[in-house]
């Protein structure tokens, strides 16, 4: 069964770019995960500095094995000073249909 989320975070004031640079190059490592199904970056129309990321991978393996990268950790550990609370909010989703 797939493993979906999405996970929130909000730039400090002035992190915009970064962040953004930073989810544009996790993004491709991700993708690349043989377990990744979905992988998308947004921001709220009205508040850019608010990123909104949907994920969805094959099953629980592949998201503990997306876990356990270093790219996930490096994005991680990168984002500690750039936004709200020192991370990412993350929501995880069950389907319905």
């Amino acid at each position: 069964m797939p493993k979906s989320l999405y996970a929130t975070m909000k730039a400090l004031p002035g992190c915009r770019e970064k962040v953004r640079d930073l989810l544009v190059g996790l993004t491709a490592d991700v993708r690349a995960e043989p377990g990744c199904e979905r992988f998308v970056v947004h921001t709220l129309a009205d508040d850019p500095d608010f990123f909104h990321v949907e994920e969805t991978y094959r099953d629980e393996d592949a998201f503990k094995a997306h876990m356990g990268t270093e790219h996930g950790r490096v994005f991680n550990q990168a984002i500690k000073t750039l936004v709200e609370g020192g991370g990412s909010t993350v929501v995880f989703l069950d389907t319905v249909i």
